[in-house]
């Protein structure tokens, strides 16, 4: 290799560096990663939206579990299993019942109820779930560690049984109630792959332009307590390619025609995602330091964990359904 070839491959890793210093986290296994999630979402959305339900299913299967490790390092239980079948049970119920909104509402209601009722027994940490908590306490300070699940005599948690419920109600909110609304806007409106595209790809889109946004012009910060890379020059990035891709979106699904009736939209959708995006990424942001811990999980490399990809996605779901619902689209 000449010394022209090796200085400017010198220069292309020190650029990466850099760019990974500047966003947190490693751009090349971002790109990967985000890449695969995109033609997997594509494809359940084409081919049939039930394999799109079915997916939302798996994600939220990962999340739960994410969560369970989390609150476990603070000392916290959610019952994992009575919230994995019964938030399933309510996903599927609610897409293939008759009266969607009316079964998804029941099934988030027991859901919430079994959910309570379970965190109130007694828990033990198993093998694998106590080795996930070491592996995220192993940075933190002793103090913190004192507190844990696994700190406590025998196992059982040192925390109140109603702290336990209150975790718990939080997820059945966080996750199950959520991802609910990911999957509502595909039984209405006749446009399942075009709503599910909004629901999936604009909260994407601002994740995303507020990445790029933030870290080459971020000044103004917005919460730097809570996430300190968050800023308006990201949050103005994050609406502008939210209201492109809403618009490309529109063009691509309902007729010319019918534009003079609903362009406005397109642009509310843009505008309203582009924010709530950033509040889902901070709400997710404000959890994590409460926990004291920097990513939810570590499934997909370059981005944390699965709730750490979806977070803006879960927080943009009502907003979205809601406008869709209301405009009759």
């Amino acid at each position: 290799m000449s010394t022209k070839e090796s200085s400017a491959e010198k220069t292309g890793q020190d650029a990466v560096e850099t760019l990974n210093k500047r966003t947190g986290r490693n751009m090349p296994q971002a790109v990967a990663t985000g890449a695969l999630l995109v033609v997997i979402i594509l494809a359940c959305i084409l081919v049939r939206i039930d394999a799109f339900i079915y997916l939302i299913v798996i994600f939220m299967t990962l999340g739960l579990w994410e969560l369970r490790v989390d609150f476990a390092t603070a000392g916290l239980h959610i019952p994992v299993i009575e919230l994995w079948i019964c938030s399933a049970a309510t996903m599927l119920a609610s897409f293939y019942a008759p009266d969607h909104v009316v079964v998804m509402t029941a099934g988030v209601l027991v859901t919430a109820l079994i959910g309570a009722l379970a965190a109130t027994r007694n828990h033990r940490l198993g093998g694998r779930l106590l080795k996930a908590v070491n592996t995220k306490l192993s940075g933190k300070d002793a103090q913190t560690m004192a507190y844990a699940s696994y700190g406590a005599a025998k196992g059982e948690s040192q925390l109140s049984r109603l702290a336990n419920v209150g975790v718990t109600l939080l997820t059945v909110v966080y996750i199950t109630l959520l991802a609910c609304l990911i999957t509502l806007p595909t039984t209405f409106g006749g446009h399942p792959a075009a709503h599910a595209f909004m629901v999936i790809f604009l909260p994407a889109l601002s994740d995303i332009g507020g990445l790029l946004f933030g870290s080459l012009f971020g000044k103004h910060k917005i919460a730097p307590r809570i996430s300190p890379g968050k800023s308006l020059e990201g949050l103005a990035g994050s609406m502008l390619c939210c209201l492109v891709g809403a618009l490309v979106i529109f063009a691509a699904t309902y007729p010319m025609a019918d534009w003079g009736r609903i362009w406005w939209v397109a642009l509310l959708m843009g505008i309203m995602v582009g924010a709530t995006g950033t509040l889902g990424d901070l709400s997710a942001s404000l959890i994590k330091r409460d926990l004291g811990i920097k990513d939810m999980g570590h499934l997909l490399k370059g981005h944390g964990g699965v709730l750490d990809r979806v977070d803006s996605i879960l927080m943009s779901a009502p907003f979205i359904t809601l406008v869709l619902l209301i405009t009759g689209l």
